[in-house]
């Protein structure tokens, strides 16, 4: 497979300006500079086309450009653009109708919007202590939940991320998340999922947290930045049932594995399970800044006042929610489930020819490939890991890595067959490389 002349002349002399001006905080993956972008096909700065199974960590669900939405986005353009949440619009009002009649559980709902993932699980910490008049949570390890202070707190991924920035938030106490390929805790013979909740029965409210002084338990249905971990059936159940013998509210953060991305309109819909407040964000409005949660009433029951922001229901944005919840409502969950099983049957398939593809996971259009040095002993290898992504980019194929040595793989909901095809081939190809340059 030839290999794509990246970076070009002209992403080196952007790379150069990039340098001279913007935080070196960000964590660049390799160097792609974008230029344009139509469905699941972008395109950089020097004309190299690419396969994009990346979404701007999905983000783009209805994939680069939709017409249904550029047409909403300039449409609301040519009205007003901002007003401030101390007044009101009717697209603000429409858009959290339309969240609200997707809510994952039974009673009436209501809707609080800012612009950010973050900011979701910062409104959503903020509503539960003051339902709750609780002060304490649990988190889990290996999760994302942002990175302000608040949802900082909950973010057990990596450690460069809490560097230099204690104390945080307090009352915040972490449980192993239920990783069927990793398990950390004893074997019960029950579902690992079930074991982990048992931990946090008997240890933690045990040793340190006071039941009756939780306000929530705040966990993704399927990991990010954690690896792309699916947990086992019978952990959700067992959480739910958990939360309602203590009055301990359950927080899900949707940020990644939302709005369509797993073949259902929310991930946790898969375990049959209903949460108290969902966190939403990245693929809610294609591409555009929005998130928010989507609480029970009688849960979202904070006075005037208590939370709001400035950015929150841009008329844009919400313009732009509409458009791709029709959309995902409309085809694209369904095809998300549909060439989700293809991809994810292809890559098993592929993991049989492959010593280093220790574990292949994922539900839909969220699948995680990881990586080891030996399959047997299970052995992490970033280093194969960052070698595919790598050598994929430079064969045009967009990815990013998640937890130590697992591939992302999250592409617009609009992806095709032929463009899967495609992308199973430089997978394949980069796996072939890594594996020639690392364990021969």
């Amino acid at each position: 497979m030839e290999n794509l002349p990246v970076p070009g002349t002209r992403t080196k002399e952007l790379l150069k300006r990039d340098e001279a001006v913007v935080s070196a905080s960000y964590p660049r993956a390799y160097p792609f500079m974008m230029d344009h972008g139509r469905g699941c096909e972008v395109w950089d700065v020097d004309g190299n086309r690419f396969i994009d199974f990346a979404s701007g960590i999905a983000v783009c669900s209805t994939g680069h450009c939709h017409p249904v939405v550029v047409n909403a986005i300039k449409s609301q353009l040519d009205k007003f653009l901002h007003i401030s949440s101390d007044f009101y619009h009717p697209k603000w009002i429409e858009f959290s109708e339309r969240v609200a009649s997707t809510a994952p559980f039974s009673e009436p709902a209501k809707v609080f919007l800012g612009n950010s993932g973050t900011e979701a699980v910062e409104a959503a910490i903020k509503l539960a202590r003051i339902h709750s008049g609780r002060q304490q949570f649990i988190g889990f390890h290996g999760a994302f939940h942002g990175r302000t202070m608040g949802s900082l707190a909950f973010t057990a991924s990596k450690p460069v991320y809490r560097r230099g920035f204690m104390p945080l938030m307090n009352g915040v106490s972490h449980a192993p998340f239920p990783n069927p390929y990793r398990p950390i805790l004893n074997d019960t013979g029950s579902d690992y999922g079930e074991t982990v909740v048992d931990y946090i029965e008997k240890v933690l409210f045990q040793y340190v947290v006071p039941a009756d002084d939780c306000a929530a338990v705040l966990v993704e249905p399927i990991q990010g930045e954690g690896g792309y971990v699916v947990p086992p059936a019978g952990f959700f159940p067992a959480l739910r049932k958990l939360c309602d013998k203590y009055g301990i509210l359950l927080i899900v953060d949707e940020v990644q594995s939302g709005v369509g991305r797993t073949g259902k309109m929310w991930a946790v819909e898969n375990w049959d399970v209903e949460p108290d407040i969902v966190c939403f964000a990245k693929g809610i409005a294609s591409g555009m800044p929005l998130g928010g949660i989507l609480a029970r009433e009688s849960v979202m029951d904070w006075p005037t006042g208590a939370h709001g922001n400035t950015f929150g229901g841009n008329p844009v944005s919400c313009s732009a929610g509409i458009a791709t919840l029709d959309l995902v409502e409309n085809n694209l969950m369904t095809n998300a489930s549909e060439i989700g099983t293809y991809v994810k049957d292809a890559l098993e398939e592929i993991q049989v020819r492959h010593p280093s593809i220790g574990d292949v996971r994922g539900i839909g259009l969220m699948i995680g490939v990881e990586f080891v040095s030996d399959k047997e002993s299970r052995e992490p290898s970033p280093e194969i890991r960052n070698t595919v992504e790598e050598e994929a980019f430079r064969s045009g194929l967009i990815t990013l890595g998640c937890g130590k040595n697992t591939l992302r793989l999250a592409p617009p909901l609009v992806l095709n067959r032929a463009q899967a095809d495609e992308a199973l081939a430089i997978i394949e190809h980069a796996v072939t490389f890594a594996e020639e340059e690392l364990l021969t």
